[in-house]
């Protein structure tokens, strides 16, 4: 063999940094691209919000005015030169010296001006500058708010030891997780034993809310019934969950009626008590952060049509710095002049891309609503079953760009804010040979249980014979996973007499 030379044309797909850089940003969610967005404009000089653009625009020409004012003011003042003697005896006769004594009715501010002079008949709250964030209250967790009732509460050295043992072993839903030796085996101390701290127990099992320190549910549910306010119920209520929890917990009517000596009327007003309580009562103190979700669109209906628009506060207007702009030379190759340029090109792809990305969130939408009008006008039961490749058919896209924009997108329409990625989902086959969604199976499902009778609930095989009779073919484990999906409970546990 001997080398040659020869010339071969083919083609192929380079991923330039521009395209690497579009579908990074396709793929941000809300919060992410912020945070993409201010490190560009940190990084790059060339880059500027319109806000911050406009403003300094409107600095620039008020200097100006000014500028030309003073020029005018300066030709006043050549031609009646006493202003300056009449400002100078006006600052004389200003008072400055502090009196010795004060009235006993008087204040600081009627002698003296505020250091922060008053807005134009306007509360602090309407000011412009009054930040609501710094005046959000702290989250109040279960913790704190139990160590806050113990530190009202008169307690020993030992003993509040004990307390603060056994605060820190209850979790979030308000149980005591540790157990009593293992209480006993943290604290280390000779002269204390298990009886020591199953009485400080009980004292922590006083306080607010209801329930708390409790060890097991059917000792919370009795905590809170022993606190209740008398009621003709309470005394068969208490004796139900001390007596017989089991036959409570297995819905056994029968066996209940029975140790009770009770009839359905009386167990209805004793059962309704007992779900009346709290099986957690630490979320009834415990507070979360709320966390908002900005949609990335919205969908409204307008003259009978259904129309989506990109939400303008989601992402901040940019553009180039004009200043910085028209400081680039074209022929110039010193290191400044090509600092700018690769800034001013750096720009312009991150604007692109931008625009590139906005483009195809808005065209994704709008396509979604068309495909679930039924949805938009008639609820989940109308949702149609739909997949990536619907959408990217439909757009000439690929489907991993569809799967990049339905990921961490949301969109606000008038039945609620929903993640893109909600409005796909699997399909089952229908008796007429059509398809239906499982977000309208299950919408159908919660319906039709909403709907049963509380003492004759509808069993899984019931449900899946009213929806083949409605035309859909759904095996009875299809309706079993659906309803677990939904955290909706068996038959036998939905059972109710009221």
């Amino acid at each position: 063999m001997k080398q040659s030379l020869q010339l071969r044309l083919g083609q192929h797909l380079t991923m330039t940094p521009q395209l690497q850089q579009a579908i990074r940003l396709l793929q941000l969610s809300t919060l992410e691209l912020k945070n993409e967005i201010q490190e560009a404009l940190d990084s790059n000089t060339m880059l500027e919000t319109e806000e911050e653009g406009n403003t300094r625009e409107e600095l620039n020409g008020a200097n100006q005015q000014s500028t030309q004012e003073s020029g005018n003011s300066g030709d006043n003042e050549a031609v009646s030169p006493q202003n300056d003697t009449n400002n100078e005896t006006e600052l004389a006769a200003e008072p400055n010296t502090i009196p010795e004594e004060l009235g006993v009715d008087s204040g600081w501010d009627d002698v003296y001006d505020s250091t922060l002079p008053p807005s134009s008949g306007a509360s602090s709250n309407d000011r412009p500058d009054n930040d609501f964030l710094t005046q959000r209250r702290t989250t109040r967790s279960l913790y704190d708010y139990l160590v806050w009732q113990l530190n009202l509460t008169p307690f020993g050295d030992s003993d509040h030891l004990i307390a603060t043992a056994i605060i820190d072993g209850i979790d979030e839903d308000g149980y005591l997780k540790a157990s009593l030796e293992d209480i006993l085996h943290g604290l280390d101390e000779e002269n204390l034993g298990v009886e020591e701290v199953e009485a400080v127990l009980h004292r922590i099992q006083q306080f607010e809310p209801p329930g708390v320190g409790a060890r097991d549910p059917r000792e919370c549910l009795l905590l809170q019934l022993k606190q209740c306010r008398p009621q003709p119920a309470l005394e068969l209520a208490i004796k139900l969950v001390g007596d017989h929890f089991e036959l409570l917990a297995q819905q056994d009517h029968v066996q209940i009626k029975r140790r009770l000596k009770i009839n359905d009327t009386k167990l209805a007003e004793v059962t309704k008590l007992i779900r009346s309580m709290a099986p957690r009562p630490g979320s009834l103190v415990a507070e979360s952060e709320p966390e908002y979700i900005v949609p990335d669109v919205f969908v409204t209906k307008r003259e009978g049509n259904w129309h989506v628009d990109l939400n303008p506060d989601s992402t901040p207007r940019l553009r180039i710095n004009p200043e910085y702009a028209s400081l680039i030379r074209r022929a110039d190759n010193s290191n400044d002049n090509n600092y700018l340029k690769n800034h001013m090109q750096e720009a312009r792809w991150f604007i692109k891309s931008l625009i590139s990305r906005n483009v195809t969130l808005l065209r994704v939408a709008t396509k979604i609503t068309e495909f679930q009008r039924g949805f938009f006008e008639h609820g989940p039961e109308a949702m149609r079953p739909l997949v990536l490749r619907d959408i990217a058919e439909a757009l000439d896209m690929h489907e991993s760009t569809i799967s990049r924009v339905t990921t961490q997108k949301y969109m606000h329409t008038p039945r609620g804010t929903f993640e893109f990625k909600y409005f796909f989902s699997s399909h089952v086959g229908t008796t007429t040979g059509g398809e239906c969604s499982a977000i309208a199976i299950r919408a159908l499902i919660k319906k039709l249980i909403a709907a049963e009778k509380p003492e004759k609930p509808l069993s899984d095989n019931k449900l899946a014979g009213i929806l083949a009779d409605q035309g859909i073919k759904v095996a009875r484990r299809t309706v079993a996973k659906y309803r677990e999906s939904m955290a909706i409970p068996p038959s036998n546990e939905r059972k109710r007499l009221i």
